[in-house]
């Protein structure tokens, strides 16, 4: 029961900082002290009743975590917010939690050989991302024409044609660069996109009213990293660790 009130005790901070990412592309630092201090009476209880080797456990999660999300935040490739919750996670589950409902235990693949729960959530997490390439596809399938996507395959895994008129105060990129020429405008792919401003935008209805370019452009929506971190944080408490069940299922059988 107390391993499931930790879970509880989280989820609000987690599926907040899902609906920050969301709306401004950021999360308050003030979340991630207040979400350690929520969770700091369940550390005591567990190293009281655990003892030394549960803080040595808890020491080692954080350092690896730590050290792991630092490089990737050098690299830029983790955001500053998304390195601080894992580390929180990494303090208040040093380990798997274990959860009895019903007659169920939690997770149900059991615990992994590598015990360490914050980077099986951090594993999840990246394989969940994939789920979004395929949807944007499917989504594409359905909506962009036939003679268009041999054109524009590998747009369709990461983006998706929105009206210019609905460019606006929207957290999106622009997949291409239009620039006006003597023979009039031409677009052409930038890599990592370009970010739609409002001058951006302007130029581009312009272009529409003027007939140089269709309504619809091409958009990429730059998922929030927060969102797969809480799914695989759920998925890490409720299944367990993903790389590790399929390596299990698929490649030792």
């Amino acid at each position: 029961m107390l391993e499931l009130l930790k879970v509880l005790v989280c989820m609000p901070f987690l599926l907040y900082s899902c609906y920050s990412d969301i709306k401004t592309r950021r999360v308050s630092n003030t979340v991630w002290p207040v979400m350690l201090a929520a969770g700091l009476p369940f550390i005591i209880y567990d190293l009281l009743t655990c003892g030394f080797p549960y803080f040595v456990h808890m020491v080692l999660s954080f350092a690896f975590i730590f050290g792991f999300v630092y490089i990737l935040f050098q690299l830029n490739a983790f955001g500053g917010a998304d390195a601080k919750i894992m580390m929180v996670i990494s303090i208040i589950f040093p380990v798997f939690p274990v959860i009895h409902i019903f007659d169920q235990i939690l997770p149900l693949q059991g615990i992994p050989l590598i015990n360490l729960f914050a980077f099986s959530v951090f594993s999840n997490s990246v394989l969940l991302t994939i789920i979004v390439p395929i949807g944007l596809f499917l989504y594409n399938l359905a909506h962009v024409p036939i003679r268009e996507m041999p054109k524009k395959l590998g747009y369709m895994f990461v983006g998706y044609k929105s009206k210019v008129f609905d460019l606006k105060d929207r957290h999106i990129r622009l997949m291409d660069v239009y620039e006006r020429t003597d023979k009039g405008v031409v677009s052409h792919f930038t890599r990592g996109g370009t970010e739609l401003d409002n001058d951006v935008v302007h130029e581009l209805e312009e272009y529409v009213e003027k007939g140089f370019i269709d309504e619809k452009v091409w958009i990429t929506p730059g998922l929030p990293f927060m969102i797969p971190i809480t799914a695989g944080f759920i998925t890490a408490v409720v299944f367990g660790d993903l790389i590790f069940y399929f390596t299990l299922k698929y490649l030792v059988m």
